[in-house]
């Protein structure tokens, strides 16, 4: 794990004593293309957000007619999307505007291949028009170097036609989760189809047991970054329930869940209720099998508190641009109200900024869509850190045991805790 993380730092460190070869020898001149224009290219993963990009970037390209924008769509799965990043900011052919998330901004920031937008925020008036804890998600040493782009916080769905078979009232916004646990249980004693499940249960930290953590008053990192709150048992009660509910046998067993997603199990009608973060919304609304029953409310509460987490997806600028002016030109009008207008009315995403996050609840009248971003100015920031990835592959391993069954939760939390400490002292 400690290798990992020392390989991708030197190999961004690569990219900066590249750049500045390039700039010595006079590569960094701005170049024209296609007919005098100036190309930037902007790097992305998510093929589902092309129409809004072919609508914002004819808009763009209308004003600014001395601008090309090329889009350039790597998977992100397997990695294959920060793999060909990294080696193109190694040899000095990274896009000049790319997506950037909360895990790996720290890394690339220390890489040194992430432009300051500092200015570009002051002209956004960022902290006046977005929320606090995604600006800050972006912000290292006094430099913001990723300018928030959408974000995405859970809901609980759910199947009316499960609900209406069972005789079993629907959810509502103000539930808490005692109701979600009576309803699961009221569902269950009605006598489901074979195969289908009240709810389900997986070992899964950002929809799951992390907004019930923080909700309980637990912990994962300290402020700065040295300790984990695994031994708290705040933190504990805060996966415990979850546990509990599998337990009771209102969720499928973490085997079954091993095999087959939650996302997987709803789509496919075999389970009443399940909570899911604001990006399955279009594979949901796109299944035929369930897309004309289903609705959703916020997360239920948890110990009187609104539990959710809340991460998000942000623009960089690479260092080594050539067309640094215009990249950052193109990024401000993306931050604007035009662009965050037409990303929300989509309705693929949620438009990180505050006065067009109401878009993508209006996107879809027919669903409640609104139970995402309602309550999203109080959800806590996903817990991030240089070594966020193996901490959370790590948390995986270890509470799988306490799912299964086979260690309890306070003995998993224990040795959890020894190692992820290890692991935050790679760091250093």
């Amino acid at each position: 794990m400690k290798k990992r993380g020392l390989k991708i730092v030197a190999l961004l460190m690569v990219s900066v004593m590249t750049v500045g070869m390039m700039a010595g020898c006079g590569s960094k001149k701005e170049e024209k293309s296609d007919g005098g224009k100036t190309t930037i290219t902007l790097g992305m993963w998510d093929v589902k957000q092309s129409p809004f990009y072919d609508e914002a970037i004819a808009a763009y390209e209308a004003e600014h007619p001395d601008v090309n924008i090329e889009v350039q769509i790597t998977p992100y799965k397997g990695g294959e999307y920060w793999t060909k990043l990294e080696a193109s900011a190694a040899g000095g052919t990274a896009p000049d505007v790319f997506w950037i998330n909360v895990l790996h901004a720290e890394s690339y920031f220390d890489g040194g291949i992430l432009k300051d937008l500092s200015d570009v925020a002051e002209e956004v008036a960022l902290e006046e028009n977005y929320p606090e804890a995604l600006v800050e998600a972006y912000n290292f040493s006094d430099q913001q170097i990723g300018l928030p782009k959408d974000f995405d916080t859970n809901a609980l769905w759910y199947n009316k036609d499960i609900f209406d078979k069972a005789g079993v009232e629907y959810p509502t916004d103000d539930w808490t989760y005692e109701d979600l646990v009576a309803t699961a249980t009221e569902l269950k004693e009605a006598g489901l189809e074979e195969g289908v499940y009240p709810f389900v249960c997986p070992v899964d930290f950002q929809t799951w047991y992390y907004p019930t953590v923080f909700a309980n008053g637990g912990w994962i990192l300290n402020d700065d970054k040295t300790e984990t709150g695994y031994a708290d048992p705040k933190t504990q009660e805060g996966i415990q329930c979850w546990i509990d509910m599998i337990d009771q046998g209102l969720s499928p067993s973490s085997s079954v869940l091993a095999e087959t997603s939650a996302d997987t199990l709803f789509g496919a009608g075999q389970t009443a209720m399940v909570l899911a973060g604001s990006y399955m919304t279009p594979e949901y609304l796109t299944n035929d099998a369930i897309n004309k029953s289903i609705d959703l409310v916020e997360f239920p509460e948890f110990n009187g508190e609104e539990p959710n987490v809340i991460n998000g997806l942000g623009y960089a600028v690479f260092e080594g641009t050539k067309h640094e002016k215009e990249a950052k030109e193109f990024v401000a009008w993306l931050m604007g109200e035009e662009a965050m207008k037409l990303q929300g009315e989509a309705g693929t995403v949620i438009s990180a900024r505050n006065d067009a996050q109401h878009f993508f609840a209006d996107s879809n009248k027919e669903i409640n869509l609104a139970a995402y971003t309602n309550h999203a100015d109080k959800a806590v920031p996903l817990p991030v850190c240089k070594v966020a990835a193996e901490l959370y592959d790590l948390e995986l391993s270890k509470l799988k045991l306490a799912y299964a069954g086979e260690e309890s939760l306070e003995e998993v939390c224990k040795e959890l805790k020894i190692s992820a400490d290890e692991l935050l002292g790679t760091m250093e």
